[in-house]
Parts: structure tokens; C-alpha cells; sequence
């Protein structure tokens, strides 16, 4: 049985999202993009630190008409760091959208749902 990783689930969202609602036909034209907090060693992480780097963001953020949306993935078992915690109270506050999602489906009912973008 393959392992459901997050990294798995946020490929088959970011897949989904932008050939449903991000390719040059589709007007609007939606975004959806990932913001990669990981490093490969001490040096490229202070590096990425130095240039803006902010521990505990979401994700994948994604932008539809007149919205900003904040995405953390994790597994059915993964939970929030104290970071990520911190990052989603500051979006929120700021009157943002802020979702944990586990799987591909679930992103796709909030999508689909709460926002209203369809197939």
C-alpha cells in the first residue's frame, strides 16, 4: 500500500487546481502557487531566511477573484507546528482565508463549495 505523503496530496491539489481553473482559456484565470519552507542544508536555509523566508506559512496559497487563500496540507495524521499555528492566527486576523486540508477532496469541496468555482 503506497504511503499518502503531504507532499503527494499538495502535487494532486496543485495539479487539479491549475488545470481546472489556471490555464490561458479559463477566464478568470486563477493562480495557485507553493511556497517551499524546506532546505537542503543550514546555509541555503539562512540564505532563504535572508530574503524573506517567514517559518510557518502555508503551503500553497491561492488567488481567485478579489481573494487571497492560505492552504497548509498535511496528512490524516499530520498536525500544525507552533509556527504554522502562529502564521494562520496573523492571516486570519488580517481578515484572510485560511484552510488545513488533508486530502485532494477535501480541497475541492472548500474550493468548489465556499468559494464557488466549479469544474
Amino acid at each position: 500500500m503506497k504511503t499518502i505523503t503531504e507532499n503527494l496530496i499538495q502535487q494532486k491539489i496543485a495539479l487539479f487546481f491549475r488545470n481546472t481553473y489556471c490555464l490561458k482559456h479559463h477566464s478568470p484565470r486563477c493562480c495557485i502557487f507553493a511556497v517551499p519552507n524546506d532546505s537542503e542544508n543550514a546555509r541555503e536555509q539562512q540564505r532563504k531566511v535572508a530574503t524573506g523566508l517567514l517559518a510557518g506559512v502555508s503551503d500553497l496559497i491561492v488567488l481567485i477573484p478579489n481573494k487571497t487563500i492560505f492552504f497548509e496540507v498535511k496528512t490524516l495524521t499530520g498536525v500544525q507546528s507552533k509556527a504554522q499555528k502562529e502564521f494562520q492566527k496573523q492571516v486570519e486576523d488580517l481578515g484572510y482565508d485560511y484552510h488545513l486540508v488533508r486530502s485532494l477532496k477535501e480541497f475541492q469541496e472548500i474550493i468548489q463549495l465556499k468559494y464557488c468555482l466549479y469544474k
